[in-house]
């Protein structure tokens, strides 16, 4: 069992930066691949972003892209996706999601994740 718990969200104006961090428990994340996901009201789950195992490839959503920084501490079992520029449409609450499956944009490849925490970016 892997418990994820999301931090750092809340409100920003746009053109603002947050930086969100997820924690892992209950067992290490350092050989999976781990992932951010965001689900803004009325809308369904959308990949963000992700990053492999080792850290050595990451992927990104276009609507993202340039924007966003996803990364990772296996020594402290954390992944961090640091946002800069946020627009309105940025609005969603993110989750953590930790991979068992190879297709990065499925919420299907997700086995764990986290509660969310909720970013809200006014204009």
């Amino acid at each position: 069992q892997v418990r994820l718990v999301e931090s750092g969200g809340g409100s920003v104006q746009a053109g603002g930066s947050l930086r969100l961090s997820c924690r892992a428990s209950g067992r290490t994340i350092s050989t999976y691949n781990m992932g951010w996901f965001r689900q803004a009201a009325g809308k369904e789950r959308e990949f963000v972003a992700a990053i492999s195992w080792m850290a050595t490839n990451t992927y990104y959503a276009d609507s993202v892209k340039g924007r966003f920084t996803i990364s990772r501490d296996n020594a402290k079992n954390t992944v961090d996706l640091q946002m800069s520029s946020l627009k309105p449409e940025d609005t969603a609450v993110y989750r953590c999601a930790k991979y068992s499956g190879s297709n990065f944009y499925l919420t299907s490849s997700v086995n764990y994740w986290g509660q969310g925490t909720q970013v809200t970016v006014s204009s």
